[in-house]
Formats: structure tokens, C-alpha cells, sequence
């Protein structure tokens, strides 16, 4: 098993009053799953992928991610851990607009100092089709394109797990459908387990698994 929620559950305070994002969750995710979160606007998506993805602590419940209790863990822990085992792909693409393609990418690396490997990172960066635009700034690149630089970029630590956080919300329909297929070849390729969230039901039929989530709530996995 390479994630284990247990009774885990996320409250966020609003003016002294508790509001509950996450109730009890318990989900087992195995390595090479490619799961794909669904669930209306404010139904708890983003805050799952957000804890799965160490970058808020539950409030209660246990969270086992490759063998380890995340709850044991400081925040210094927890930056580290974050760059050994996971990679994030964000619906805002999130790239740095002074750097090019390849400094994008490599940047993870940088982050966790050492020699970068320029031959690993270019080659990450063919994986995703990019590899003619590694001198192009992000305001060079098309929307779909933005989106590639930042699998690369969440591929280039060669993560146990990928969370993607509504991918192609910002995409049309057609280039959306090509980010998801790039996503499933990749999984594919590497056995790389990625998670993904979406509201928009023809996306998650291309999932392995789907996992309905309402009110904080899981309904159906």
C-alpha cells in the first residue's frame, strides 16, 4: 500500500467558527493507481489532495505515505519529504515567468541541491513533447504547452506520487483530453501513481479508479 488515510479529518477555523473540509476519510491508494478524485465545487477535492500531498496537515487521523506516519513529522520533515516522493501539477500552471522551459523543470532539483543531471532533465522534457521549446520563456508557450512544463517539472524528482489539482481546468476541451492522455501514458511508462481532481465527468472515465467525494465525505471508491 503506498497511501493509507485513516480516519482523517481536515477543519479549517472561519471567525471562531469550525468548518469541517474533510470527515473521517479512510482510502487506501495502491502504487501505479491512476485515481481520479470527483466531486462538485467545495465538496473537499482540493483539501484531499492537499493533505495526500503534505501540504496541510489533518486536523485528526493518521496518514501513512511509502511506509511513514506524516503526522510524526515537523514541517522541515515534511518540505523534505514532499521533494523525495511527490510531484504537484497545478491548474495555474504555477511556472516561475522569468525562467525558461528547462530552468522550470530543473528547479525542483535546484530546491533539493546537489549536481543537476542536464541529461535527465532534458529528457523529462521530451517526454512531455517539449523538446524544441527548452529555451522558451512560459509567455512564449501556449496554454497546453505551460501544462506540460509543469508535468515535466512534477516528473523531474521521479516522484512515488503525481497530484494533479484540476489539470486542464484552464485548458479547452481538446487540449484537455491531450494533457489527460499524456498523463496516462506517463503512468503507463513509469508506474508512477498519479492522482487527479476533476468535476467534469468525461475526464474521469479515463481514470483506473474514481473516487466520488461530497461534503467532505467519500461516497463511492
Amino acid at each position: 500500500m503506498l497511501i493509507s488515510l485513516k480516519n482523517v479529518s481536515k477543519t479549517y477555523m472561519m471567525d471562531k467558527i469550525e468548518i469541517p473540509a474533510l470527515k473521517n476519510v479512510n482510502l487506501d491508494i495502491n502504487t501505479g493507481d491512476f485515481v481520479c478524485l470527483m466531486g462538485p465545487s467545495g465538496s473537499g477535492k482540493s483539501t484531499m489532495l492537499h493533505v495526500i500531498g503534505c501540504i496541510e496537515n489533518q486536523t485528526s487521523g493518521d496518514m501513512i505515505i511509502t511506509g511513514e506516519n506524516t503526522k510524526t513529522m515537523n514541517d522541515t520533515a515534511l518540505s523534505k519529504f514532499r521533494n523525495r516522493h511527490i510531484g504537484f501539477i497545478f491548474q495555474s500552471f504555477n511556472l516561475i515567468s522569468v525562467l525558461n522551459v528547462r530552468e522550470n523543470v530543473e528547479y525542483p532539483l535546484v530546491i533539493r541541491g546537489g549536481k543537476i543531471n542536464r541529461s535527465h532533465v532534458e529528457s523529462v522534457i521530451e517526454s512531455v513533447g517539449l523538446a524544441d521549446y527548452m529555451k522558451h520563456r512560459p509567455d512564449e508557450l501556449s496554454g497546453g504547452q505551460r501544462q506540460r512544463v509543469a508535468i515535466a517539472r512534477a516528473l523531474v524528482t521521479n516522484p512515488d506520487i503525481i497530484i494533479a489539482d484540476e489539470p486542464t481546468a484552464n485548458l479547452d476541451s481538446k487540449t484537455g483530453g491531450k494533457i489527460i492522455d499524456l498523463l496516462m501514458q506517463l503512468n503507463s511508462d513509469s508506474n508512477t501513481t498519479f492522482i487527479f481532481s476533476t468535476h467534469n465527468e468525461s475526464l474521469s472515465k479515463f481514470a483506473k479508479r474514481t473516487i466520488h467525494i461530497l461534503d467532505g465525505e467519500i461516497v463511492s471508491a
